[in-house]
Protein backbone atom coordinates (compact mmCIF):
# COMPACT_ATOMS: atom_id res chain seq x y z
CA UNK A 1 0.00 0.00 0.00
CA UNK A 2 3.23 2.25 -0.06
CA UNK A 3 1.93 4.11 -3.87
CA UNK A 4 -1.25 6.25 -2.81
CA UNK A 5 -2.45 7.66 -5.68
CA UNK A 6 0.35 9.57 -7.26
CA UNK A 7 2.16 9.68 -3.76
CA UNK A 8 5.23 6.99 -3.56
CA UNK A 9 5.49 6.19 0.02
CA UNK A 10 9.32 5.44 0.22
CA UNK A 11 10.33 2.52 2.62
CA UNK A 12 12.79 4.74 4.78
CA UNK A 13 9.30 7.13 5.09
CA UNK A 14 6.76 4.83 6.49
CA UNK A 15 9.33 3.44 8.96
CA UNK A 16 10.10 7.17 9.93
CA UNK A 17 6.67 8.18 9.90
CA UNK A 18 5.90 5.01 12.31
CA UNK A 19 8.45 6.17 14.36
CA UNK A 20 7.02 10.03 14.50
CA UNK A 21 3.67 8.66 15.75
CA UNK A 22 5.15 6.61 18.32
CA UNK A 23 6.76 9.59 19.89
CA UNK A 24 4.05 12.05 19.47
CA UNK A 25 1.33 9.37 21.26
CA UNK A 26 3.49 9.40 23.75
CA UNK A 27 4.02 5.76 23.12
CA UNK A 28 7.87 6.05 24.07
CA UNK A 29 10.12 8.82 25.65
CA UNK A 30 12.35 10.63 23.73
CA UNK A 31 14.98 9.13 25.95
CA UNK A 32 14.04 5.68 25.46
CA UNK A 33 13.91 6.32 22.02
CA UNK A 34 17.35 7.50 21.72
CA UNK A 35 18.63 5.08 23.78
CA UNK A 36 16.65 2.19 21.66
CA UNK A 37 19.23 2.94 19.00
CA UNK A 38 21.79 0.56 18.22
CA UNK A 39 24.97 3.02 17.64
CA UNK A 40 26.89 -0.22 17.22
CA UNK A 41 25.07 -1.18 13.29
CA UNK A 42 24.67 2.85 12.55
CA UNK A 43 28.36 3.69 12.79
CA UNK A 44 29.01 0.28 11.40
CA UNK A 45 26.57 0.88 8.81
CA UNK A 46 28.41 4.78 8.07
CA UNK A 47 31.72 3.76 7.99
CA UNK A 48 31.01 1.16 5.31
CA UNK A 49 28.95 3.82 2.93
CA UNK A 50 32.02 5.80 3.26
CA UNK A 51 33.97 2.97 1.81
CA UNK A 52 31.81 2.35 -1.02
CA UNK A 53 30.98 6.02 -1.71
CA UNK A 54 34.69 6.47 -2.38
CA UNK A 55 35.19 3.20 -4.53
CA UNK A 56 32.50 5.42 -6.64
CA UNK A 57 33.67 8.92 -6.52
CA UNK A 58 37.22 7.82 -7.36
CA UNK A 59 35.90 5.20 -10.21
CA UNK A 60 38.27 2.53 -8.49
CA UNK A 61 34.45 0.11 -8.72
CA UNK A 62 34.65 0.87 -12.81
CA UNK A 63 38.44 -0.42 -12.50
CA UNK A 64 37.33 -3.48 -10.36
CA UNK A 65 34.22 -4.18 -12.90
CA UNK A 66 36.14 -4.48 -15.89
CA UNK A 67 38.78 -6.76 -13.86
CA UNK A 68 36.04 -9.13 -12.37
CA UNK A 69 33.48 -9.24 -15.08
CA UNK A 70 35.55 -7.91 -18.31
CA UNK A 71 36.61 -11.19 -19.73
CA UNK A 72 33.15 -13.29 -18.95
CA UNK A 73 32.09 -14.72 -22.18
CA UNK A 74 28.49 -15.96 -21.47
CA UNK A 75 25.43 -14.76 -19.58
CA UNK A 76 25.70 -18.12 -17.77
CA UNK A 77 29.74 -17.28 -16.89
CA UNK A 78 28.35 -13.29 -15.94
CA UNK A 79 25.70 -14.37 -13.64
CA UNK A 80 28.04 -17.12 -11.59
CA UNK A 81 30.35 -14.45 -11.70
CA UNK A 82 28.05 -11.89 -9.75
CA UNK A 83 26.43 -14.60 -7.32
CA UNK A 84 29.76 -15.77 -6.17
CA UNK A 85 32.02 -12.23 -6.20
CA UNK A 86 29.01 -10.05 -5.03
CA UNK A 87 28.28 -12.43 -2.32
CA UNK A 88 31.88 -12.68 -1.03
CA UNK A 89 32.15 -9.34 -1.13
CA UNK A 90 28.86 -8.58 1.27
CA UNK A 91 30.47 -11.14 4.03
CA UNK A 92 33.25 -8.62 4.22
CA UNK A 93 31.52 -4.87 3.19
CA UNK A 94 28.15 -5.66 4.62
CA UNK A 95 25.18 -6.05 2.40
CA UNK A 96 23.42 -2.85 2.32
CA UNK A 97 27.20 -1.40 0.90
CA UNK A 98 27.62 -3.99 -1.60
CA UNK A 99 23.58 -3.27 -2.88
CA UNK A 100 24.47 0.44 -3.24
CA UNK A 101 27.47 0.02 -5.07
CA UNK A 102 26.25 -2.92 -7.39
CA UNK A 103 23.26 -1.83 -8.58
CA UNK A 104 24.67 0.54 -11.00
CA UNK A 105 27.66 -1.88 -11.83
CA UNK A 106 25.26 -4.38 -12.82
CA UNK A 107 22.91 -1.98 -14.67
CA UNK A 108 26.41 -1.33 -16.54
CA UNK A 109 26.41 -4.86 -17.62
CA UNK A 110 23.13 -5.11 -18.48
CA UNK A 111 23.41 -2.20 -21.20
CA UNK A 112 26.35 -3.33 -22.30
CA UNK A 113 25.67 -6.57 -22.88
CA UNK A 114 21.76 -6.81 -23.75
CA UNK A 115 20.75 -8.53 -20.60
CA UNK A 116 17.30 -7.84 -18.91
CA UNK A 117 18.15 -5.97 -16.30
CA UNK A 118 15.38 -7.12 -14.10
CA UNK A 119 17.29 -10.74 -14.16
CA UNK A 120 20.25 -8.35 -13.51
CA UNK A 121 18.99 -6.62 -10.51
CA UNK A 122 17.48 -9.90 -9.21
CA UNK A 123 20.83 -11.88 -9.12
CA UNK A 124 22.28 -8.79 -7.46
CA UNK A 125 19.56 -8.67 -4.30
CA UNK A 126 20.11 -13.18 -4.13
CA UNK A 127 24.06 -12.15 -3.98
CA UNK A 128 24.35 -9.90 -1.83
CA UNK A 129 21.34 -11.28 0.62
CA UNK A 130 22.61 -14.87 0.67
CA UNK A 131 26.75 -14.24 0.42
CA UNK A 132 26.06 -11.77 3.98
CA UNK A 133 24.72 -14.83 5.63
CA UNK A 134 28.86 -16.37 5.98
CA UNK A 135 29.85 -13.26 8.32
CA UNK A 136 28.92 -11.51 11.44
CA UNK A 137 29.54 -8.46 9.29
CA UNK A 138 27.96 -9.18 6.56
CA UNK A 139 24.68 -7.62 7.22
CA UNK A 140 23.03 -5.39 9.60
CA UNK A 141 20.65 -8.60 11.26
CA UNK A 142 24.36 -10.44 11.56
CA UNK A 143 25.81 -7.98 13.58
CA UNK A 144 22.51 -7.72 15.77
CA UNK A 145 22.64 -11.55 16.55
CA UNK A 146 26.39 -11.78 17.07
CA UNK A 147 26.67 -8.37 19.15
CA UNK A 148 23.17 -8.46 20.88
CA UNK A 149 23.66 -12.56 20.96
CA UNK A 150 27.36 -12.38 22.61
CA UNK A 151 28.59 -15.03 20.55
CA UNK A 152 31.49 -16.64 20.74
CA UNK A 153 34.33 -16.43 18.26
CA UNK A 154 31.55 -14.71 15.79
CA UNK A 155 33.52 -14.56 12.73
CA UNK A 156 34.42 -18.23 13.06
CA UNK A 157 31.36 -19.52 14.76
CA UNK A 158 29.35 -18.05 11.34
CA UNK A 159 31.66 -19.33 9.14
CA UNK A 160 31.56 -23.30 10.71
CA UNK A 161 28.18 -23.40 10.76
CA UNK A 162 26.65 -21.42 7.54
CA UNK A 163 29.40 -21.76 4.87
CA UNK A 164 27.74 -24.37 3.40
CA UNK A 165 24.36 -23.65 3.09
CA UNK A 166 25.94 -20.36 1.97
CA UNK A 167 27.80 -22.08 -0.86
CA UNK A 168 24.25 -24.09 -1.44
CA UNK A 169 21.84 -21.22 -2.11
CA UNK A 170 24.04 -19.35 -4.35
CA UNK A 171 24.32 -22.79 -6.57
CA UNK A 172 20.57 -23.20 -6.12
CA UNK A 173 20.01 -19.93 -7.26
CA UNK A 174 21.78 -20.28 -10.22
CA UNK A 175 20.48 -23.18 -11.13
CA UNK A 176 16.93 -20.77 -10.71
CA UNK A 177 17.98 -18.41 -12.88
CA UNK A 178 19.19 -20.83 -16.08
CA UNK A 179 15.88 -22.17 -15.56
CA UNK A 180 13.30 -19.37 -15.17
CA UNK A 181 15.43 -16.77 -17.89
CA UNK A 182 15.96 -19.48 -20.68
CA UNK A 183 16.65 -17.18 -23.01
CA UNK A 184 18.51 -14.56 -21.18
CA UNK A 185 21.41 -17.48 -21.23
CA UNK A 186 21.57 -18.43 -25.00
CA UNK A 187 23.18 -15.05 -25.27
CA UNK A 188 26.81 -14.40 -26.61
CA UNK A 189 28.80 -11.76 -24.75
CA UNK A 190 31.66 -9.37 -25.50
CA UNK A 191 34.43 -8.59 -23.51
CA UNK A 192 34.60 -4.83 -21.92
CA UNK A 193 36.82 -2.42 -22.58
CA UNK A 194 38.95 -1.12 -19.37
CA UNK A 195 38.17 2.03 -17.87
CA UNK A 196 41.12 4.67 -17.73
CA UNK A 197 40.47 7.78 -16.15
CA UNK A 198 40.38 7.42 -12.64
CA UNK A 199 40.84 9.56 -9.61
CA UNK A 200 44.20 7.84 -8.59
CA UNK A 201 44.35 9.97 -4.90
CA UNK A 202 41.17 8.64 -3.82
CA UNK A 203 41.70 5.32 -5.37
CA UNK A 204 44.47 5.11 -3.46
CA UNK A 205 42.81 5.81 -0.34
CA UNK A 206 40.02 3.07 -1.52
CA UNK A 207 42.47 0.79 -1.32
CA UNK A 208 43.82 1.24 1.84
CA UNK A 209 40.39 1.14 3.34
CA UNK A 210 39.46 -1.99 1.74
CA UNK A 211 43.14 -3.49 3.06
CA UNK A 212 42.70 -1.48 6.84
CA UNK A 213 39.02 -3.57 6.73
CA UNK A 214 40.77 -7.33 5.64
CA UNK A 215 43.41 -6.47 8.41
CA UNK A 216 41.38 -5.75 11.27
CA UNK A 217 38.75 -9.14 10.37
CA UNK A 218 42.26 -10.93 10.51
CA UNK A 219 42.83 -9.71 13.38
CA UNK A 220 40.13 -10.08 15.38
CA UNK A 221 39.90 -13.52 14.39
CA UNK A 222 43.92 -13.92 15.16
CA UNK A 223 42.99 -12.13 18.87
CA UNK A 224 40.10 -15.08 19.45
CA UNK A 225 43.22 -17.75 19.23
CA UNK A 226 45.99 -16.14 21.01
CA UNK A 227 44.91 -13.30 23.20
CA UNK A 228 41.01 -13.32 23.95
CA UNK A 229 41.06 -10.31 26.16
CA UNK A 230 42.17 -7.90 23.92
CA UNK A 231 39.39 -8.82 21.66
CA UNK A 232 37.90 -5.15 19.73
CA UNK A 233 34.38 -4.65 19.02
CA UNK A 234 33.21 -4.89 15.26
CA UNK A 235 32.17 -1.55 14.75
CA UNK A 236 36.15 -0.70 14.78
CA UNK A 237 36.58 -2.69 11.42
CA UNK A 238 34.00 0.11 9.64
CA UNK A 239 35.28 2.57 11.34
CA UNK A 240 38.73 1.54 10.80
CA UNK A 241 38.39 1.20 7.47
CA UNK A 242 36.71 4.74 6.75
CA UNK A 243 39.20 6.76 8.60
CA UNK A 244 42.14 7.17 6.15
CA UNK A 245 38.76 8.41 3.73
CA UNK A 246 37.63 10.96 6.19
CA UNK A 247 41.53 11.80 7.40
CA UNK A 248 43.32 12.69 4.08
CA UNK A 249 40.70 12.74 1.15
CA UNK A 250 39.93 16.02 -0.74
CA UNK A 251 36.63 14.76 -1.40
CA UNK A 252 35.74 13.76 1.82
CA UNK A 253 32.85 16.30 2.58
CA UNK A 254 31.11 15.26 -1.11
CA UNK A 255 31.31 11.91 -0.04
CA UNK A 256 29.74 12.15 3.14
CA UNK A 257 27.33 14.20 1.73
CA UNK A 258 26.77 11.22 -0.91
CA UNK A 259 26.27 8.13 1.32
CA UNK A 260 23.19 7.01 1.84
CA UNK A 261 21.59 8.62 4.16
CA UNK A 262 17.81 7.54 4.10
CA UNK A 263 19.13 4.26 4.69
CA UNK A 264 21.08 5.28 8.23
CA UNK A 265 17.20 7.25 9.01
CA UNK A 266 15.46 4.41 7.88
CA UNK A 267 17.56 2.26 10.44
CA UNK A 268 17.21 4.95 12.83
CA UNK A 269 13.86 4.90 13.11
CA UNK A 270 12.95 1.35 13.01
CA UNK A 271 15.11 1.09 16.10
CA UNK A 272 12.74 3.70 17.84
CA UNK A 273 9.64 1.99 16.35
CA UNK A 274 10.38 -1.38 17.62
CA UNK A 275 11.57 -0.40 21.35
CA UNK A 276 8.20 1.07 21.21
CA UNK A 277 6.19 -2.07 20.48
CA UNK A 278 8.55 -4.52 22.47
CA UNK A 279 7.68 -1.45 25.46
CA UNK A 280 3.59 -2.25 24.59
CA UNK A 281 4.13 -6.51 24.90
CA UNK A 282 2.14 -6.66 21.89
CA UNK A 283 4.37 -9.58 20.69
CA UNK A 284 4.86 -10.67 24.24
CA UNK A 285 1.19 -11.48 24.40
CA UNK A 286 0.97 -13.02 21.01
CA UNK A 287 3.41 -16.00 22.20
CA UNK A 288 1.72 -15.94 25.68
CA UNK A 289 -1.74 -16.48 24.06
CA UNK A 290 -0.61 -18.96 21.46
CA UNK A 291 1.87 -20.74 23.35
CA UNK A 292 4.21 -20.60 20.83
CA UNK A 293 7.80 -21.52 22.22
CA UNK A 294 10.37 -18.68 21.15
CA UNK A 295 13.32 -21.08 21.27
CA UNK A 296 12.10 -23.44 18.64
CA UNK A 297 13.80 -23.84 15.66
CA UNK A 298 10.72 -24.66 13.48
CA UNK A 299 8.98 -21.42 15.26
CA UNK A 300 12.20 -19.45 14.93
CA UNK A 301 11.96 -20.21 10.98
CA UNK A 302 8.70 -19.93 10.59
CA UNK A 303 7.77 -16.40 12.68
CA UNK A 304 10.99 -15.49 10.89
CA UNK A 305 10.47 -16.08 7.76
CA UNK A 306 6.74 -14.47 7.65
CA UNK A 307 7.48 -11.48 9.65
CA UNK A 308 10.45 -10.69 7.54
CA UNK A 309 7.83 -10.50 4.28
CA UNK A 310 6.26 -7.87 6.38
CA UNK A 311 8.09 -5.56 8.74
CA UNK A 312 11.50 -6.44 6.91
CA UNK A 313 13.91 -8.91 8.42
CA UNK A 314 15.83 -6.35 10.97
CA UNK A 315 13.18 -5.99 13.12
Amino acid sequence: MRKLGKINVKIWQAMFLGAIIVLLTGQITPIDAILSINHDVMIFLFGMFIVGEAMVESKYLDQITYRLFGKANSTSHLILLILLIFGSLSAILMNDTVAIIGTPVVIYLSNKHGISPKLMLLVLAISVTTGSVLSPIGNPQNLLVATLGNIDFPFITFFLYLALPTLLSIFTAFIFFRIYYPDEFKMSIQPLSQISEIDSELTLLSKVSLAIIALLIVIKISLMFVFPQLDFKLTFIALGGALPIILFSSHRTKIVKNIDWTTLLFFAAMFILMASVWQSNFFQTIITEYSLNPTDNLTIGFIGIVMSQLISNVP
